[in-house]
C-alpha cells in the first residue's frame, strides 16, 4: 500500500464533519442526545425517583425483522430492558453507562477520538473487562441512534484488503492498493472519498490464510482487476463498512468465498443480511446483493473432493445449521436451502483448503476462474 500526504498537509481526521448521507451527525446533535438522557437522570433525581436507563433487546430475534432490501432490521415497537439505580445487581452498569458516556461527551465537545480498547483503559478496574466496554458503547450507540463513529468512538481493525483501488483520506493522504500486498482495512472507513478502481468485481474470503494464498497467487492480476477482502473470520465493523462503501460507490458484483460450513455460512449472512446485535445499523453495514460463491456443499461430490479431506459435522456445527434453516432471510433462497439440506444430510463440511487435495493451486488456477466465468455462483 502506498500513501501520498496531500497539500493540505497535516491531519484532519478529527475535525467535524457535517451530518451527511453516511449517517454523520453534527457534534452539538450528539451533545445535545447525551444531555437529554442526563437531564432525565436529574429529573428522576429531583422527584426523589430511582433514575432507569431503557435500552432496546439488542440480541432479541424476537425484534428482529427482515427486509429482503436492507437485511436484518430492529423493530420500531421492540421490547426493551432497563437498567435501574436502585437495584443492587444494574445499579453498576447504570453508573458505569454515565462513567462512559460522560467520557463520551467530552471526547465529542474537545474533538478527540478514541477506540473502545483506548476507554477500556481509562480504568480497568472499573470496567473490569474489555467486553463491558464494548456492549455498553453498542448499547449508547443504539439508545441515542447515532453511529459510534458520531460518538467519536473509532473502530479497531482486523480485516485485511488488496487489489485494484486507490482513495484518498480526509486529510488529503492519498492510499494507493495494489494487487501483490496486502493491507489492513483503514480505520475511517466513513471519511473513505475519490475511491478510484479498476476491478470487475470484489471477493470476500472468510479466512486470512486463503486470503494471503490469493495474493501470492497474484490472482488479482492473472483473473481480472478486483478487491480481496478478508475480515478474518467473523468481520469487524470497520470491514462491513467497507464492503459496503465500495458497493456504493463501484457499483461491481460482490462475491464471497466461505467454508463449506455453518460458521462459514453464517459469517456470509452477517456480510449480506446483519447480525441480530447491530440490526440497529443494518442500513450502514449490510449488502444484500452479495453472492456465494462458494465452497458449496454441492461441490463435494461434483468435484470428486476425497473423503479424507471432508470432516464430520460436530454437535455444536449441528445446532448451528438447524438455526441457519429457521433465519428468516433463508426463505428467500431456495438454492441456499439445497445446499444446507445436502450438508444436514450428509453431516459432513469442509474447509476451503479441501481443495489443495485436487492440486496446489486448483482454488485460484481452477474453481475460482471457471466459477466467476460461467456464473457458477448463487
Amino acid at each position: 500500500m502506498e500513501q501520498v500526504r496531500g497539500e493540505q498537509g497535516g491531519s484532519s481526521s478529527l475535525a467535524p464533519r457535517p451530518l451527511s448521507v453516511s449517517g454523520w451527525l453534527s457534534s452539538s446533535k450528539v451533545l445535545r442526545a447525551i444531555e437529554n438522557v442526563i437531564e432525565d437522570v436529574i429529573t428522576s433525581l429531583s422527584r426523589n425517583e430511582a433514575p432507569v436507563l431503557i435500552l432496546n433487546n439488542r440480541s432479541d430475534w424476537g425484534n428482529i425483522r427482515f427486509k429482503d432490501g436492507v437485511g436484518l432490521q430492529m423493530t420500531s415497537n421492540c421490547t426493551t430492558r432497563k437498567i435501574r439505580s436502585d437495584c443492587p445487581k444494574s445499579a453498576p452498569k447504570f453508573a458505569l453507562f454515565l462513567k462512559i458516556l460522560s467520557i463520551i461527551y467530552k471526547m465529542v465537545q474537545t474533538n478527540i477520538y478514541a477506540t473502545k480498547r483506548d476507554i477500556f483503559y481509562t480504568d480497568t478496574i472499573c470496567f473490569g473487562n474489555q467486553r463491558v466496554v464494548d456492549n455498553i458503547i453498542n448499547d449508547i450507540s443504539c439508545m441515542l441512534k447515532i453511529p459510534r463513529r458520531s460518538l467519536h468512538i473509532l473502530s479497531t481493525s482486523k480485516g485485511c484488503i488488496a487489489g485494484n483501488l486507490s482513495y484518498t483520506e480526509e486529510d488529503g493522504t492519498k492510499v494507493i492498493y495494489t494487487c501483490s500486498t496486502m493491507a489492513p482495512v483503514p480505520s475511517n472507513v466513513e471519511g473513505m472519498r475519490n475511491l478510484i478502481t479498476d476491478a470487475k468485481f470484489i471477493l470476500i474470503v472468510e479466512k486470512d490464510a486463503t486470503f494471503q494464498r490469493l495474493v501470492d497467487d497474484n490472482f488479482c492480476s492473472k483473473m481480472s482487476p478486483c478487491i480481496l477482502i478478508t475480515g478474518k473470520g467473523v468481520p469487524d465493523v470497520n470491514t462491513r463498512l467497507l464492503v459496503r462503501k465500495l458497493w456504493d460507490m463501484c457499483h461491481v458484483p460482490i462475491f464471497a468465498l466461505m467454508d463449506a460450513d455453518p460458521h462459514g455460512i453464517e459469517i456470509m449472512c452477517i456480510y449480506k443480511y446483519g447480525s441480530v446485535s447491530m440490526s440497529f445499523e443494518a442500513h450502514r453495514l449490510t449488502v444484500p446483493a452479495i453472492r456465494w460463491l462458494g465452497l458449496f456443499p454441492s461441490d463435494f461430490e461434483r468435484l470428486n473432493i476425497p473423503k479424507n479431506a471432508l470432516i464430520p459435522l460436530t454437535k455444536q456445527d449441528q445446532s448451528k445449521l438447524s438455526s441457519l434453516q429457521t433465519r428468516p432471510y433463508i426463505g428467500y433462497q431456495p438454492r441456499w436451502i439445497k445446499e444446507l439440506d445436502i450438508m444436514a444430510k450428509s453431516k459432513m463440511k469442509a474447509e476451503i483448503q479441501a481443495l489443495t487435495f485436487i492440486s496446489s493451486d486448483y482454488l485460484s488456477r481452477v474453481y475460482l476462474p471457471n466459477k466467476l466465468q460461467f456464473g457458477g455462483w448463487i
